[in-house]
């Protein structure tokens, strides 16, 4: 299936999203609450968590239409979590316009992540019962974890793999593995479809960062929404830079580490210089290769579903995992 057939084929499923989400924020009272969910909600955002909610419901055989309203649960936290994390980094943009916070300032920005965050699990608790309601708020008190693990490392430049690998599960996959476990158990799946659901989320959702790690250094800020370098001037030791240091000769470690202890200015001033290190000590090509596995993973996750019937979900997902390897926002 190429780029413009899937999207073709989960168009409907986003629009059905979307049209949830309306429909649910139609009910508020608050003028304010209501346009700033709006701004955050409604700013080119792919769906991405939703509609594997969707997704997982049906290939476990559960077509009802309420799976809709269960997966905005999803985007609500998400959207919750880039409006908190906005605040926490200062940050003044998010997908090519002015965040909310610089738009309404920081007070309002928390208030609507709270807001959000406090319908996600009423909507997760009203649909999906206990057992989905515990399952995200493990997943919530881990993402937490791992936002304050990368906060105890972030003048750690000798990181190794492993950290990195615990801290982007805990931030960003084990929201995508609950999303696709969650969409399993709403669809009546039994342990294995679950248990294969999980993995593959988990797996699609490991990938799906170092492609994001990958874009901060060679993607297009258009695209991206963000400028090109901001992780290495931030000082994040994402994948590419943990494995250039680890392989590099002593003289171009000691230029890179050098250069992440010094300031903003002197980092991108040299980010094409560093940039050039990556790519010659194969920083790039190695992460790269660690997403291709990671959406191998995902992949074979998916043999478990066999049936006829559940071709057309199946596909969708082997889809959507091959997309994250070409993404190119």
């Amino acid at each position: 299936m190429n780029r413009n057939e899937l999207l073709d084929r989960i168009k409907p499923e986003t629009d059905r999203i979307d049209q949830a989400m309306r429909q649910d924020l139609a009910t508020l009272g608050d003028t304010t609450l209501f346009e700033i969910i709006n701004y955050a909600c409604f700013n080119g955002g792919k769906r991405f968590r939703p509609l594997l909610c969707v997704l997982a419901g049906r290939l476990c055989g559960r077509p009802d239409d309420d799976i809709y309203r269960l997966a905005i649960a999803f985007e609500y936290l998400h959207a919750a979590t880039l409006l908190h994390d906005d605040v926490v980094d200062k940050a003044d943009q998010r997908r090519g316009r002015p965040s909310a916070n610089t738009v309404w300032g920081n007070t309002a920005a928390i208030l609507t992540g709270d807001y959000l965050h406090a319908r996600s699990l009423f909507l997760l608790g009203d649909l999906g019962r206990g057992r989905c309601l515990e399952i995200i708020c493990r997943t919530t008190a881990a993402m937490v974890e791992g936002e304050l693990l990368q906060m105890r490392n972030a003048r750690n430049f000798n990181q190794s793999e492993a950290d990195y690998f615990t801290v982007i599960t805990r931030k960003s996959a084990l929201l995508i593995a609950a999303v696709c476990e969650i969409g399993a158990i709403y669809g009546r799946g039994g342990p294995e479809q679950t248990a294969a659901l999980r993995a593959y989320g988990l797996n699609l959702g490991i990938a799906f960062q170092i492609v994001d790690d990958l874009l901060d250094y060679l993607g297009d800020s258009k695209n991206t929404g963000k400028a090109v370098g901001n992780d290495f001037c931030e000082c994040k030791m994402t994948l590419p830079l943990i494995y250039t240091l680890a392989h590099a000769e002593n003289r171009d470690r000691n230029f890179l580490l050098a250069l992440l202890a010094g300031p903003v200015e002197t980092k991108m001033a040299a980010l094409d210089e560093a940039r050039e290190m990556l790519t010659r000590y194969g920083g790039f090509a190695y992460a790269r290769q660690q997403a291709e596995q990671y959406v191998g993973l995902a992949l074979a996750s998916l043999d478990v579903f066999q049936e006829k019937q559940q071709e057309p979900e199946r596909n969708i997902l082997a889809g959507l995992a091959h997309y994250v390897l070409t993404r190119n926002k």
